[in-house]
């Protein structure tokens, strides 16, 4: 499949202003992380937080880390993806 044309990118960037490239970035960053260190999961909202130009309170960030380090939000690609078409 052609990845320029997939129109999951194309709903994530309408949603969210962030091109396909920069999302793969993120992406290829986050497989290379260890989510287990509450260290590198506020490191990854900061980077998530500054890419979507969206600032985040600390209290929403701590809401965050505990979410992901309870592993109450999926973290795989399928997962989210089905939770991105499921809000149209």
């Amino acid at each position: 499949m052609d990845e320029k044309k997939n129109p999951l990118f194309d709903q994530l960037q309408e949603k969210t202003n962030v091109n396909q490239q920069d999302l793969f970035n993120l992406a290829n960053s986050v497989s290379n992380t260890d989510l287990s260190k509450e260290e590198n999961i506020r490191q990854l909202i900061h980077q998530v937080s500054q890419l979507a130009n969206v600032p985040v309170s600390k209290e929403k960030e701590d809401e965050l880390v505990k979410a992901i380090s309870n592993k109450d939000v999926p973290m795989d690609f399928a997962s989210l993806a089905k939770l991105f078409q499921q809000k149209k």
